[in-house]
């Protein structure tokens, strides 16, 4: 028996395997269908897909052969990687010196008498391991077996190319899953370090407004009201951004079932309408399946703007809503002064914003459609929006049900 030595590219080789993280991993039935087809196909008693590392073979699936695992030393595949664009067949193991005195050629049970196997590489050409074809008599396969097991050796390829792709997916998920927490955490730690200093800058305006009014002149006042102004912007500011990274964790199965009206009529008492407003609620009080607290946060979002950005006299906002085989279908029209053209279609995109100021002087921060954005993808939906400058604006969206 000759054991086989190392390839020359041995510990690039083994780095390729490792990196793959398939070793030891449970069967899988796609690469059952490889090993069960290759035997039909070859007429053989046994097949393996082995994958040979510094110490051993391990079989990632098998037909016909009881152990998952062979040691290094006494394999066949560990001399066929050495050669990893050519088919090794050994027609009669005991007439080849390198495995004659082998002990899978002399197992009582079940040897190997024949041995076919075609080498499986990864994307740089690494030998990693073999589909193979065993038989415990000789023999020898004819040139149809032979390319219908370099081709199941392909398929083999190409299902590993998947794993690593997969794996790739796994790891740049739980990457951005990480970065993702973090930057929720600095979110919550900036709104709370940064509110309480804000909220006691307001309330200090407050005092020094009502308080020291007689001896402070009118540019003073003025100063005060500026400071108070500007607090509660950077105030808005802060709650909004982390409403947006809160928002990527609602979560769609986190369902109840509850009246669209009730919901809209609950949202128009938490808003503080300062202006003539008219809000037409769906003609029928849809009872629908979906995560309440979502729906309520875009909602919020669409009717707020909707009355801060009118520039009429009276603000009317038609609210409809619409069901289709799969989804909930919601309109949110107002008779407002509209988007330019140029501007719908970066209207979503965090930051950005019309450059208008609303009806209180204040310009937006380009973090509420962003957000809303946001939250109607997390619910499986889409949005949209259609605008005429000077006349209206309707944003629809849906969620599934």
């Amino acid at each position: 028996m000759i054991i086989a030595q190392n390839p020359k590219d041995e510990k690039a080789r083994i780095k390729a395997l490792r990196n793959l993280n398939i070793l030891d991993s449970l069967p899988e039935q796609q690469y059952d269908n490889i090993t069960e087809l290759a035997s039909f196909v070859c007429d053989t008693s046994s097949a393996v897909i082995s994958l040979v590392d510094e110490n051993r073979q391990w079989f990632k699936s098998r037909i016909g052969i009881a152990v998952c695992e062979t040691p290094r030393g006494i394999s066949f595949c560990a001399h066929a990687i050495h050669n990893p664009k050519e088919l090794m067949e050994i027609p009669n193991t005991h007439d080849d010196p390198r495995f004659k005195n082998n002990p899978l050629v002399h197992d009582k049970d079940n040897p190997v008498l024949f041995y076919a196997g075609v080498p499986i590489l990864d994307e740089s050409g690494y030998a990693l391991g073999t589909l193979c074809v065993i038989d415990n008599k000789p023999k020898k396969l004819n040139e149809k077996q032979k390319k219908s097991l370099r081709n199941l050796a392909e398929q083999v390829q190409e299902l590993l190319k998947l794993h690593a792709r997969n794996n790739e997916l796994e790891e740049s998920r739980a990457s951005l899953k990480k970065h993702n927490d973090l930057l929720k955490d600095f979110a919550g730690t900036v709104s709370h370090d940064m509110k309480m200093p804000l909220a006691n800058l307001i309330i200090t305006s407050d005092i020094l407004h009502k308080k020291y009014s007689s001896i402070i002149d009118d540019t003073g006042k003025q100063y005060l009201d500026y400071l108070k102004k500007s607090s509660l912007s950077l105030s808005d500011y802060i709650t909004n951004i982390l409403a947006h990274y809160e928002s990527s964790s609602y979560d769609v199965d986190d369902r109840s079932s509850f009246n669209v009206n009730d919901l809209l009529e609950n949202i128009i008492e938490l808003i503080n309408i300062k202006h003539h407003c008219v809000i037409n609620l769906p003609e029928f009080n849809h009872s629908i399946l979906c995560n309440r607290v979502a729906l309520e946060q875009i909602f919020l979002n669409l009717i707020g703007n909707s009355i801060k950005y009118n520039d009429k006299e009276e603000a009317v906002i038609d609210i409809s809503i619409a069901l289709d085989e799969s989804h909930y279908i919601f309109h949110v029209s107002d008779n407002g002064r509209g988007i330019p053209e140029d501007k719908l279609e970066s209207i979503f995109d965090l930051f950005s914003t019309v450059g208008e100021y609303d009806r209180d002087g204040q310009k937006g921060h380009g973090i509420g459609l962003s957000t809303v954005q946001k939250l109607v993808e997390k619910l499986d939906g889409t949005i949209s929006v259609d605008s005429q400058l000077g006349e209206q604006t309707t944003i629809t969206f849906s969620i599934a049900q």
